[in-house]
């Protein structure tokens, strides 16, 4: 079964997010579960990321998700960074992008490919200076 689109492609937030995502090697964006995925092999960010509540209740906060290293990830959720719903016991974390810090933002959508994306992208991007 499809899942409705659940974003607008005009979002002001998106198109920030897609700057910094589809600048970094070998990265595509897809459909997956009715909003943008960002990728190269796996995904590395996620316009997303409800809560379990925030999702029964029918919220969708304007966040990004995001796979890090354990202790990043600690230190972002002890900074008040969401746990997504579904993502979350995966290691993924959501991050709010309203009144985002957007070096901040790029910086963890950095760290993301660095986990997910193969070493020769990485390279390439080591490479880029």
């Amino acid at each position: 079964m499809a899942h409705a689109r659940a974003f607008d492609d005009d979002d002001p937030l998106l198109a920030r997010l897609r700057a910094i995502a589809l600048a970094l090697p070998g990265a595509q964006e897809k459909l997956s579960h009715g909003r943008p995925a960002f990728c190269t092999r796996k995904v590395f960010a996620y316009l997303g990321g409800s809560t379990r509540e925030e999702y029964a209740a029918g919220l969708r906060p304007p966040r990004v998700s995001v796979l890090l290293e354990p202790d990043e990830r600690l230190t972002l959720l002890a900074e008040g960074a969401a746990l997504p719903a579904y993502l979350g016991p995966y290691g993924w974390v959501a991050v709010d992008l309203e009144d985002a810090d957007w070096e901040r933002v790029a910086e963890l959508v950095d760290a993301s490919f660095r986990v997910t994306a193969p070493k020769r992208l990485v390279a390439e991007l080591d490479g880029r200076g």
